[in-house]
């Protein structure tokens, strides 16, 4: 067990109890201590002034890519790669080789991060076998195994009636359903947005209805089946519109929102850099406002990096033939903090910090995202005016496929600490 530890002088932002106010925050043991509880010897303090300090935050969308693709990313990686992004949990996503799709690659998974992970990893499951959409996963030993959510993030299923069924069976054992939307028929082999800059580009689009026709579906089944459906990486107006209506009347649907897409437009695709190329793609600028008015209005509860790692050889091909997928993890609360507070003034700290912290793991359900007594000692000191410039060969991935290389951001973590632990320090 590590030393206690002590955060003093520093604006302690934990939404869940809507405190926001300069004071001390004392981790002993491994979980948070009580209000007014006496400072034990040898207790390592952290004067914080001028920094907030805040609940571990979360990502709940992450790809590892253990097993299997081990050359991208590992679990040690990319757990360092999130610690280094102010990250203490992190969701992976069952999209690896084999999937997680089975008891035994949740608890190979688990037990590999417990061995190497410097953060808490947690394991989503595949909702069908092979992540194929053709025949359901034994969601009931999956959830036994220890999966905190269900997703064939990669893939959609595109069956509808065996997504109802899927959703059924996650609500018998209590498990949130996260759905990468996609309309295979519609979008075809679209590589970019449909819109100008594909018609310039000459490249295959990837329309906004594309996404937005499975958000309904999602709107619709969660309706029917009562089931929480969490509507991934979400990119387009339609998709916030639907998301917007169907909250206003009850409906379990949820959405996340991920840097690059209110960061970046289509546009940037004008020099046909696969460090571009994402799924979602990039949209045009009217979607890149309505998601930000989403963020604004609470219609989108969580934000999230879908961190995609690949290795240089895999994007050093033709636009069409490069994988999808741009480093994430980060990166992230940096543009978040550049983009929605300092630049655009969408959101305020509070508002922020609850977007990546207390929403996803009421989400999931677990015991994670505040600075309540008694809380795992999770803790993430931010400096949300420290200007940096990303720099990809400084990254703790293994990968470096991030369009985001020299950009300078303003706002960024200084020291992640887990369960009382410091497991990184800038």
């Amino acid at each position: 067990m590590s030393a206690p530890i002590l955060f003093i002088n520093g604006r302690v932002i934990d939404p869940a109890n809507n405190r926001d106010a300069v004071g001390d925050v004392l981790v002993v043991d491994g979980v948070v201590a009580p209000a007014g509880a006496g400072v034990p010897s040898g207790t390592e303090v952290v004067d914080c002034s001028g920094k907030v300090v805040a609940p571990g935050l979360i990502d709940l969308h992450v790809h590892l890519r253990e097993p299997g693709q081990s050359a991208k990313e590992t679990i040690a990686s990319g757990a360092k790669a999130a610690a280094a992004g102010g990250f203490t949990t992190v969701v992976c996503m069952p999209n690896t080789s084999p999937s997680l799709d089975s008891a035994s690659v949740v608890t190979w998974i688990l037990e590999k991060a417990r061995a190497e992970a410097c953060i808490n990893v947690l394991p989503t499951g595949a909702l069908t076998k092979g992540i194929a959409g053709e025949e359901l996963a034994p969601i009931g030993a999956l959830k036994k195994a220890g999966v905190v959510a269900l997703t064939d993030d990669g893939r959609c299923i595109q069956n509808h009636e065996l997504m109802r069924r899927a959703l059924e069976y996650a609500k018998m054992f209590g498990l949130v359903v996260m759905d990468h939307c996609q309309d295979y028929s519609l979008v075809g082999k679209g590589v970019m947005h449909e819109g100008y800059w594909s018609t310039v580009l000459g490249l295959a689009g990837w329309p906004a209805a594309g996404e937005e026709l499975i958000v309904q579906r999602n709107a619709t089944l969660a309706e029917l089946t009562g089931t929480p459906i969490h509507c991934q990486h979400l990119s387009a107006a339609g998709s916030v519109r639907i998301l917007k209506e169907a909250r206003s009347r009850g409906v379990p649907l949820s959405g996340e929102v991920c840097p690059h897409h209110i960061a970046l437009t289509d546009g940037a695709l004008r020099g046909y850099d696969t460090n571009f190329k994402m799924n979602p793609p990039l949209r045009s600028e009217e979607h890149v406002e309505a998601l930000l008015a989403g963020i604004a209005d609470g219609t989108i509860t969580v934000l999230a990096s879908d961190h995609a790692p690949h290795c240089g050889y895999e994007k050093e091909v033709e636009f069409d033939q490069a994988p999808f997928g741009i480093l994430g993890l980060e990166t992230e609360l940096g543009l978040f903090l550049d983009i929605l507070i300092h630049k655009r003034g969408v959101v305020d700290l509070p508002k922020l910090i609850s977007l990546l912290t207390i929403n996803p793991a009421r989400l999931l359900g677990i015991n994670r995202g505040t600075l309540s007594e008694g809380a795992p000692g999770d803790v993430t000191v931010i400096d949300p005016s420290l200007e940096w410039t990303v720099d990809r060969e400084a990254s703790f991935s293994l990968s470096r496929n991030t369009p985001f290389h020299g950009w300078e951001l303003k706002g960024r973590a200084v020291r992640t600490v887990v369960a009382g632990k410091t497991v990184w320090k800038l």
